[in-house]
């Protein structure tokens, strides 16, 4: 019986311990879900960041390239380096794989909207030029009552920046600085799609073309367009830019200008004592003109630019484009043929201030543009082209030529671009693209000079000639 008892007891026992385990093992109440809202304030794809009034939307794209018979990503033409000599060292395909994110915040506060941007680019390029894996920080910005802090489009380019219709980064003529450009900047709205800016930009990034010292100017640099030592100082003033536009339904109308410093370092980069070429200044303008509702088709558009400087060659070249070009080709009178051209804010000469003189500034002028069709909701077509051209004047091209003997010595030159890209959606936000484009560099030197170009060209005699060379690139791109 006492057995029997404490098998009860110690039944009822293990019983308790076990229900109060369980009721341990209950859920709390949970608290109440709060799901993400749409901030439909700021357009589609914006939602509340929850427990705050801040709406966030991310976006970016995944793009796959394929450039051919270029010298870099994104169809830049053969026109310096390996690709401009035709070696074998150069590559004849070069692919890139990217992926962009965004990310775009907006607030509402009783001063308008707090808006921050963010865009950063992860990429894969194959190429004797750029090879491996990279990181860059395109946007950073913040913009409040009017200001923009940070990384952002210039003040002074248009809103498709370097691309009126191409999908090449080496469409040249106008401004291009579609990676943005560190500032401080103003934009006052007037209504009507009217508006002004004014800016403070840094111009170290892609603002400076070389200002060369021609006392430093080699054979082998002469080959490859560079005419000197680049003697660019340290900034110490950005570069202030303003700008006027009218957008509206029927398009856009722009005005901008540009004031850029031009400051030598020393005449000896070496050595502080040599003095230095006075501090001068240097300018740009340009005019844009976007038409759009064509009556070749809806969403037909044309984007146009003109754009001149006065010791500010980048606003003309663009912020990618290298200083130098140099291309080869067949020859009849010597080893090759050559094409070659350097481009620069300004040149000056001499050792120290006892024979040093002051910078001359060059001057440049491009047009730019691109009429795009669509075919139909799947498939449209751009023709673009540009026309640029530099001009050394009379001092600038006498302290380049001091040397020269035996041949025409003309720094000037110019560069014609045209191409076509035609582009495929089968989907909405997914695009495979087709471009090809020819290049060709109209140089003002000609006859024979014996050049040094070194990689794995020999010292002999060239023939000074004009060159053309073409460009293709294939392009898979999907945006979200």
């Amino acid at each position: 019986m006492n057995m029997v008892k404490g098998l009860f007891l110690g039944s009822a026992a293990a019983l308790v311990a076990m229900s109060g385990a369980q009721a341990a093992d209950l859920p709390l109440k949970a608290k109440a879900v709060e799901y993400v809202k749409v901030c439909s304030i700021y357009g589609a794809g914006f939602y509340y960041i929850p427990g705050t009034d801040t709406c966030i939307k991310l976006g970016g794209y995944l793009r796959a390239d394929a450039t051919f018979y270029g010298s870099g990503a994104y169809n830049a033409p053969a026109w310096a380096g390996n690709a401009g000599q035709k070696n074998r060292l150069a590559d004849n395909y070069i692919f890139r794989s990217r992926q962009d994110i965004n990310i775009d915040t907006r607030t509402a506060t009783e001063y308008g909207v707090v808006r921050t941007y963010f865009d950063a680019t992860f990429n894969w390029t194959t190429g004797d030029a750029i090879a491996g894996g990279t990181l860059g920080v395109y946007y950073a910005f913040v913009q409040f009552a009017g200001f923009t802090f940070g990384k952002a489009v210039s003040q002074f380019d248009t809103p498709w920046t370097g691309y009126p219709g191409n999908n090449t980064s080496f469409l040249i003529g106008g401004y291009d600085d579609v990676t943005g450009i560190n500032q401080v900047s103003y934009t006052a709205q007037f209504g009507n799609g009217v508006s002004a800016a004014i800016s403070l930009e840094d111009q170290t990034g892609y603002l400076r073309s070389a200002l060369y010292n021609t006392s430093g100017l080699t054979n082998a640099g002469f080959a490859g367009g560079v005419y000197g030592t680049n003697s660019y100082a340290g900034q110490q003033i950005p570069d202030i830019v303003g700008q006027i536009r009218v957008d509206q339904a029927w398009g856009l109308f722009q005005v901008s200008a540009a004031a850029h410093q031009v400051r030598a370092s020393y005449y000896n980069t070496a050595l502080e004592t040599s003095g230095h070429p006075s501090d001068t200044w240097g300018y740009a303008v340009q005019g844009a003109i976007s038409l759009k509702n064509l009556p070749t088709g809806p969403g037909d558009s044309i984007n146009f630019t003109a754009t001149y400087s006065n010791g500010a060659t980048r606003y003309v070249l663009g912020g990618v484009t290298g200083n130098s070009f140099a291309i080869y080709g067949n020859s009849g009178a010597g080893y090759q043929s050559l094409a070659l051209a350097g481009a620069a804010d300004g040149v000056f000469a001499g050792t120290s201030n006892l024979n040093g003189t002051g910078i001359s500034k060059t001057n440049a002028w491009g047009v730019r543009g691109a009429f795009n069709h669509n075919w139909n909701p799947f498939w449209s077509t751009s023709l673009f082209g540009s026309y640029t051209a530099i001009d050394y004047n009379g001092t600038a091209t006498a302290q380049i030529c001091a040397t020269a003997a035996g041949f025409v010595c003309n720094p000037d030159f110019k560069i014609a671009q045209i191409g076509t890209v035609t582009r495929w959606t089968p989907v909405k936000n997914l695009t495979l693209s087709g471009e090809v484009m020819y290049t060709y560099l109209d140089q003002s030197y000609s006859g024979l000079v014996n050049l040094s170009p070194g990689a794995t060209k020999p010292t002999a005699n060239y023939e000074l000639k004009d060159q053309g060379v073409w460009s293709g690139n294939l392009r898979v791109q999907r945006v979200f």
